[in-house]
């Protein structure tokens, strides 16, 4: 029989594995998303080309290495700032969820 206990305590920890997940979530964005391969070899290419424009004086190129560079930053800041909201965040989950978990136990007493 389902008791209004039993369900709220299904809740709780329903609530508290999706802060885990949200948390894992944000762990590996922060770990793998923010030094991915793609923007390394993008950094690089762009600083060789940075490099023959003002070597070869072409100010248009150089111009464009540059913007391209500040996207690169822009991206992989709110890579990382999207990693770390979901830290954030299932970490409050997981707090309500146990502070939740004790207020039911304190009641229940």
């Amino acid at each position: 029989m389902l008791t209004p206990l039993m369900l709220l305590m299904s809740f709780v920890g329903l609530f508290f594995l999706l802060g885990l997940l949200t948390f894992i979530a944000g762990i590996l964005i922060l770990v793998f998303r923010t030094s991915s391969s793609e923007v390394k070899a993008l950094a690089t290419q762009t600083a060789r080309l940075a490099q023959k424009g003002i070597a070869e004086e072409v100010a248009g190129l150089v111009g464009n290495a540059s913007t391209l560079v500040d996207a690169m930053n822009q991206l992989v800041r709110t890579t990382r700032g999207i990693g770390i909201f979901l830290t954030l965040l299932g970490l409050l989950m997981m707090g309500f969820a146990c502070w939740l978990a004790i207020q039911v136990y304190q009641i229940q007493k």
